[in-house]
């Protein structure tokens, strides 16, 4: 069935496309999706895209002041008094959204002029008993959830601890448990990685500890995790590393893999070279012998680069010192 939805999809937009090149119609379409994800790509690449930012407080302000007056102007009969703070509160809680702040304003009204009276008094008190939680934007598989996450991944490699707390905190009220901590487990790697070779470990038990909770006291652990995250000391050491390697076997002849390293455990192997000048590590002083791992093509290709961390330096003094010896 999902397959013939998006068939018919396709088919659909490629008709509107034909027709858009026809020069005989202009169209003017609105979507809550970034239309960089869901529209035909044939299609953008022939249209404008004006993005719709959130309404500034200052103008939900306005907004919300204008539907006060026409309230008084339909209710002539009423006395309608509306503390300042009430709309400071609406405009605050809408979070940029007109429509949110309106609807908010509407329901208190309402509440209001159903009682008895020729007064009708809307105090923040009265907004925040009849408000629901305030609606924070976010769709888990659209635009304004992978933005989130992107904040709260670059607040977490940028050591920002207030601001990676916050992204948490939206990602929370989404109840986002999942993507949060795929990108704490991420984060761990990625850029703390050799640094702290323990934060993966650290980072993976209050992922777990979260997960067996469940909201709302997953947000402890996760809380944990971050703080801890966006304290350690950073390096990208190793996703450099491999992605350096993976960038050589898309784009240059990397060579086959040197014969003394290749299986030798079956018959005939060693008859086909396979093994035979292979030196086993642990037979020699510090558990090292100098021999080439990398095929020729590549024999002299450096991945991995040390980050500028007390670990990393460590490891890098160590070992300079042994193949110093060679």
């Amino acid at each position: 069935m999902l397959d013939e939805i998006q068939a018919l999809n396709r088919k659909q937009q490629q008709s509107l496309l034909e027709v858009i090149e026809e020069g005989s119609v202009t169209l003017i379409a609105s979507t809550a999706d970034n239309p960089y994800f869901v529209v035909y790509k044939a299609i953008l690449s022939r249209s404008t895209i004006f993005e719709f930012k959130t309404i500034e407080k200052r103008d939900i302000l306005k907004g919300l002041e204008n539907a006060v007056n026409k309230l008084k102007a339909i209710y002539e009969d009423k006395d309608i008094n509306v503390e300042e703070k009430a709309l400071e509160y609406i405009a605050e809680a809408c979070n940029g959204d007109m429509r949110s702040a309106l609807n908010k304003l509407e329901l208190v009204f309402n509440l209001g002029i159903d009682i008895p009276s020729n007064y009708v008094n809307i105090t923040a008190q009265n907004v925040i008993e009849s408000s629901s939680v305030k609606m924070l934007s976010y769709d888990k598989g659209g635009d304004d959830g992978y933005s989130i996450l992107s904040a709260f991944h670059k607040s977490l490699r940028g050591s920002d601890i207030d601001a990676s707390i916050h992204y948490l905190a939206r990602l929370v009220k989404a109840g986002d448990i999942q993507n949060i901590t795929r990108r704490l487990l991420c984060v761990a790697s990625e850029d703390v990685g050799l640094a702290v070779p323990q934060a993966i470990t650290i980072t993976e038990a209050c992922v777990s500890a979260a997960l067996q909770l469940g909201f709302p006291e997953a947000r402890i652990p996760l809380a944990q995790a971050t703080i801890y995250l966006a304290q350690c000391p950073k390096s990208n050491s190793a996703v450099m590393a491999i992605e350096n390697a993976l960038s050589d076997l898309d784009n240059i002849e990397v060579g086959d893999i040197p014969l003394h390293l290749k299986d030798a455990h079956y018959a005939g192997a060693k008859d086909l070279g396979r093994g035979v000048d292979y030196k086993y590590p642990h037979n020699y002083p510090n558990h090292y012998i100098k021999q080439q791992y990398l095929p020729d093509a590549i024999k002299d290709k450096k991945y991995y680069i040390p980050g500028e961390n007390k670990n990393e330096i460590s490891f890098k003094q160590y070992w300079d010192s042994i193949k110093s010896n060679e």
